[in-house]
């Protein structure tokens, strides 16, 4: 699409999940055509625990999530805003708004596609990907994310990137383009205009 509308200077955001797909795509497809990326609670280097990667997330914690997209998918998609918007944590203003459109988005979603999904966001390693970018990338995390987390993450892709800036944020969770956007937002539009 970026070389069909003959886009220049593109600047790439991805969350999540969404940040591997962004950090591949700059890497891989974007043919000079990206101007900077930004990763914000992305999955790079790569999640899943493993010979290489001592110190990653447990596959039997990925295991867990296929199960309950199989057989527990409409309370699942409820009891995960918890660790992702930080609503387990004292204190925390939960808001049933957020809660109940992350479950909607999660059941629109096919289980095929989710299911499919977990072992691509878990063991894709884009350490690779990380290393040939060489645009300027923002990597911003949360230091309480309880999904991606930050020392698995955002920490190690900020020292494989060439030009990587990292901020990080005490007590911001997962879902923290959410929660958080209005101080997301400016460091990000501080990011574009710099």
């Amino acid at each position: 699409m970026v070389e069909f509308l003959d886009l220049k200077d593109v600047i790439h955001i991805g969350h999540s999940t969404g940040g591997g797909e962004v950090i591949r795509y700059v890497n891989t497809y974007s043919n000079g055509r990206a101007k900077k990326a930004v990763l914000i609670s992305a999955i790079p280097p790569v999640m899943v625990q493993s010979e290489n990667n001592p110190d990653g997330v447990p596959i039997e914690v990925f295991d867990n999530i296929r199960d309950q997209t199989l057989n527990n998918r409409n309370q699942f998609y409820i009891d995960l805003t918890f660790p992702f918007y930080g609503y387990n944590r004292e204190g925390a203003n939960v808001k049933e708004g957020i809660q109940r459109n992350w479950w909607r988005q999660g059941m629109m979603g096919g289980i095929v596609a989710h299911y499919d999904g977990i072992k691509a966001f878990s063991e894709t390693d884009l350490t690779e990907d990380l290393k040939a970018v060489d645009i300027p990338v923002l990597v911003l995390h949360g230091e309480d994310d309880q999904i991606v987390p930050i020392e698995n993450s955002a920490i190690k892709s900020a020292k494989l990137l060439k030009n990587g800036k990292l901020i990080t944020y005490p007590g911001f969770p997962h879902g923290m383009p959410t929660t958080e956007h209005e101080t997301i937002n400016k460091d990000i539009l501080e990011f574009i205009i710099s």
